[in-house]
């Protein structure tokens, strides 16, 4: 696992960012992260936490495949404040609570041209928004993200199908291309809130704050 410090300023708050599969920092720089320090943690080849200091207040804000890996992690985690996610579930490759199998195979298998071309413009809902990311893009190699997916695929399929409840909030965007809509309001129920936007929401949003508010 990688991670990189989007602001550490020794405030009181921290707010732990598990991002989604093939993502690294550069799309999330624009954030303001006002009085929070924000530690982001990506690229899940591996499991292995870094040290994480001591904060008066934690947050939690885990998207997409985050969503399965903080879950996985949340023994070895904080205690948080508040514990949110977006476009994702514990369950990431399920035919009804997550991506449906037969298509999550197809991006795996075919997951270096995806990365390539269409993926990331799935991603977004509006052109204008995939064209604002090509701006600060991934900066991750396509083989190290290929490798990603395959990793966590072979945690998802040895884990347990069982739901110990621990996220208070779910995001999920209405036009979601990666993860169906309907799946994800199928596992959270009435701990869901319905956003306009597609799988990357945060062009929606000005500051890690503002995310934590909804």
């Amino acid at each position: 696992m990688q991670f990189t410090w989007l602001n550490k300023q020794n405030n009181d708050k921290l707010i732990i960012f598990f991002a989604g599969w093939s993502f690294d920092h550069k799309p999330f720089e624009f954030l303001n992260c006002e009085d929070f320090d924000v530690l982001m943690l990506f690229d899940y080849n591996d499991l292995s936490l870094p040290e994480i200091p001591q904060y008066q207040e934690y947050y939690l804000i885990a998207w997409s495949m985050g969503v399965f890996t903080a879950y996985q992690l949340r023994n070895n985690l904080p205690k948080f404040t508040k514990k949110l996610a977006i476009n994702g579930t514990p369950f990431p490759v399920d035919d009804e609570f997550g991506i449906p199998q037969k298509p999550f195979l197809l991006t795996l298998r075919h997951a270096k041209t995806g990365l390539e071309g269409k993926f990331y413009q799935n991603i977004f809902e509006k052109q204008e928004e995939f064209e604002r990311y090509q701006t600060t893009p991934v900066e991750r190699t396509i083989e190290n993200r290929e490798k990603e997916l395959k990793t966590l695929y072979d945690k998802i399929k040895i884990t347990n199908k069982t739901y110990e409840s621990y996220y208070d909030k779910a995001l999920v965007s209405n036009n979601d291309k990666i993860i169906p809509t309907k799946n994800q309001l199928n596992f959270w129920q009435e701990k869901a809130e319905t956003i306009n936007s597609g799988h990357f929401p945060y062009y929606n949003f000005t500051s890690w704050n503002e995310i934590l508010c909804k």
